[in-house]
């Protein structure tokens, strides 16, 4: 019998999130709730790429009922890593191939202010990514 690993349903933007997540959202539970996310997808389990509420949002006050408050905003985020990732909807791969994708055609080119540069949260992510990168070797 094989061994079972659940398939994470993560937002395209997350990626992003993720790369710059210190903690800190929208409530403790929320930032705990990140965490916990964050410290399962290291392990590198199947992710399935969304446009559309994920397992991040389920911790999240700006999920209502399964839809985003900031729906429109947030679909066109995560629309844009999509492209710039050049993924579909829906694709299925291994975190860490999608993490290290989001680096390369976003993060490590200066592209993510010009997808959610106007996030209330955007200022979190204004320390140096490359400079983190290369303290983390």
């Amino acid at each position: 019998m094989k061994n079972f690993h659940p398939v994470y349903t993560i937002r395209a933007h997350h990626g992003m999130c993720l790369a710059f997540f210190q903690g800190k959202g929208y409530s403790d539970t929320f930032a705990k709730h990140m965490e916990q996310i964050k410290r399962s997808l290291e392990a590198n389990p199947v992710v399935r790429i969304t446009a559309h509420t994920d397992a991040i949002c389920s911790g999240c006050p700006h999920n209502q009922h399964g839809a985003c408050r900031a729906e429109d905003k947030t679909i066109e985020y995560d629309k844009q890593v999509l492209s710039y990732c050049n993924l579909s909807e829906g694709r299925v791969m291994p975190f860490l191939k999608f993490e290290k994708m989001v680096r390369e055609n976003i993060l490590l080119l200066g592209k993510r202010e010009d997808i959610c540069g106007d996030c209330e949260w955007s200022a979190l992510c204004q320390f140096d990514f490359l400079e983190k990168k290369r303290e983390d070797v």
